[in-house]
């Protein structure tokens, strides 16, 4: 009896240190949770433009070809200083063949031809001067289709940088007020990620990064609205 109540113990002592030893106790058992934010405002250096050129009738004389407009509109896009690389076909509309065209054809209608043209552009002064070039009646549509800019992928790359920085300040003076320190990251979870619309300031984002415009705008780009990017990390430290 002796000898088997000794086993009993010995098997429950053992079974103790085994449980013991699969413990995993928590690393970070006191953390801090906050936020950072980074953000800015670019002025556009690219601007994606569509022109689209058309057929016209004229008044007593056969319709102008849309060859004519286009070789004008390509000769009007150099003379401003823009390459040919950066203009490109983003659509072509004419003779093809289908139902449609043959139906109008038996009718006997005009039949106008059209191109659409996409030109990147680097200001709205440059814009400014191509529409004041442009064939009033060979122009068929103008528009501004996009905008971006040429840094905007560094740039993205520092906001980021940038609101982790502000959330370990943030996370640091409320450890200090609390009247502790904060050690390791434990982890960080970025919110957002992209262009926004307009970014009102509220007092409790006072901590945060604002980063002020730069980057090389664009010239007498002022016509244009600014691109606005914003980045919001959420970030757990460890205290000490």
């Amino acid at each position: 009896m002796k000898k088997s109540f000794l086993f009993l113990l010995t098997a429950l002592v053992f079974g103790c240190v085994a449980a013991s030893g699969q413990y995993v106790s928590n690393p970070y058992p006191r953390t801090i949770s906050v936020t950072g934010t980074a953000e800015q405002e670019l002025v556009p250096d690219e601007i994606y433009v569509q022109v689209e050129l058309k057929e016209y009738e004229q008044k007593g004389a056969a319709k102008m070809p849309l060859e004519t407009i286009r070789r004008q509109f390509l000769s009007t896009v150099r003379a401003l200083g823009i390459p040919d690389s950066l203009v490109s076909i983003a659509s072509y509309d004419g003779y093809n063949g289908n139902d449609w065209w043959e139906d109008r054809k038996r009718r006997n209608e005009v039949l106008l031809a059209s191109v659409t043209y996409r030109l990147k552009l680097r200001s709205s002064t440059q814009l400014n001067a191509l529409a004041d070039r442009l064939d009033p009646k060979g122009t068929h549509n103008f528009q501004v289709a996009q905008v971006s800019h040429s840094r905007i992928t560094e740039l993205r790359r520092a906001l980021k940088i940038a609101a982790v920085k502000a959330a370990r300040e943030k996370a640091q003076y409320l450890a200090e007020a609390a009247g502790a320190t904060i050690g390791d990251i434990v982890t960080i979870n970025e919110n957002s990620d992209g262009a926004n619309g307009p970014i009102w300031m509220q007092p409790n984002m006072m901590s945060n990064t604002v980063l002020k415009s730069g980057g090389g705008g664009a010239e007498d780009a002022t016509d244009f609205q600014k691109i606005k990017l914003k980045f919001e990390v959420a970030a757990v430290f460890a205290l000490k």
